[in-house]
């Protein structure tokens, strides 16, 4: 079950339409890839994907699940917000409990958010007493058997709030770590380039500052952000961020190192050309965006309020179309398997949903070429 969502003129946007729109006004710019290795023949994108059938239940029964990390093999490791608890999925469908995070403070949106995986560490990134923060953990073990190690501060002192903490951890292509940090309420702090607050950060796996971020001594890699929960690079190096509006418009932007993308002066689409817009918006109702994945020249977002997958195909004229609507509640987070396949992990026990027989789980969707 699909509905898809089709480009409008930009005069539909000045006449305040809430469906979703393409960027209109002054464009963002192409994003800065990070470096390929040189070919004299390129290969060409692969043809963009869609779900195919109907999605298998790989686990049920977490409570208000934020990140999924899958692993070879066919596990993952899975953050619960709530519980503290990092769980192991193994290839038969079990379900254990690795460990528990110390020092997590859940309310409202915050507690034991992303969760990121290299080189025999475990990143977290949750709410604790005074702040959000991100530690790293050695995750001993093999399927079946792993457990997790003191935690080792990799930063702390991010501001946090009931809501808008931000929380995806990701490593890029280039081997840094990237986080995604809200506003914490505070929207002005978006704008103040000292503030952590607001931004996409980026950092080395030990937390400190890689030289050439675009300024020097700063982690900020982006600012203007409200609640941005999903990156997501591209076979080129691109990256991409989904990022929640406040009521009326969600946002997919393509990411510049520095760029500033206007959060609090601006919502979506502006003629203001001290931002960077969006590369594509929906209304608040449609989305509310959290994980974001890229496979195949497609970019695949979860939607919590909008109840929904959006598979989103980049290009002169972005385009996107939306799967399963309601059929699976709120979608926290969407991530790409080892096998190729997407695995979604839907969010209805957090508070704010309308839990289900078996909620909350991880389903699997098989891909296929879009046509």
């Amino acid at each position: 079950m699909r509905r898809t969502a089709t480009l409008l003129a930009a005069t539909l946007l000045l006449a305040g339409c809430s469906t979703p729109q393409t960027g209109g006004g002054e464009a963002a710019p192409a994003p800065t890839p990070t470096p390929a290795p040189s070919s004299s023949t390129p290969e060409p994108p692969p043809p963009p994907v869609q779900p195919a059938g109907e999605p298998q239940v790989l686990a049920s029964d977490l409570e208000a699940p934020w990140s999924v990390v899958p692993l070879e093999g066919g596990g993952a490791l899975i953050s619960e917000r709530d519980t503290a608890l990092v769980k192991e999925l193994l290839p038969d469908g079990t379900v254990r409990e690795v460990g528990s995070i110390a020092g997590v403070e859940p309310g409202g949106e915050g507690g034991l958010l992303g969760l990121a995986l290299q080189d025999g560490w475990l990143y977290a990134y949750f709410t604790a007493a005074s702040d959000n923060r991100i530690v790293r953990m050695p995750l001993s073990g093999t399927a079946g058997s792993y457990s997790l190690g003191a935690p080792e501060d990799i930063l702390t002192g991010i501001t946090k709030n009931q809501t808008h903490n931000g929380g995806r951890i990701k490593f890029g292509p280039d081997g840094q770590l990237y986080a995604t940090v809200g506003d914490a309420q505070q929207r002005d702090a978006a704008q103040d380039p000292a503030s952590l607050s607001g931004k996409i950060l980026r950092m080395t796996p030990e937390g400190d500052v890689p030289a050439d971020n675009p300024t020097p001594g700063s982690l900020v890699y982006s600012l203007g952000h409200r609640n941005p929960q999903g990156i997501a690079w591209d076979r080129d190096g691109n990256l991409w961020a989904a990022e929640f509006g406040q009521n009326t418009w969600d946002e997919l932007n393509a990411i510049t190192p520095g760029g500033n993308y206007g959060w609090p002066v601006v919502e979506g689409i502006s003629d203001n050309a001290d931002f960077l817009n969006p590369v594509y918006q929906w209304a608040t109702s449609d989305a509310s965006p959290s994980g974001l994945a890229y496979v195949d020249s497609t970019l695949f977002m979860a939607a919590l309020r909008g109840q929904q997958l959006w598979a989103i195909y980049p290009g002169a004229q972005t385009t996107a179309t939306g799967f399963y609507p309601g059929q699976f509640g709120r979608i926290r987070d969407a991530v790409v398997a080892p096998d190729g396949s997407l695995w979604l992990l839907t969010n209805n026990t957090d508070g704010r949903g309308s839990p289900r027989a078996g909620d909350d789980k991880l389903l699997r969707v098989e891909l296929a070429p879009v046509g």
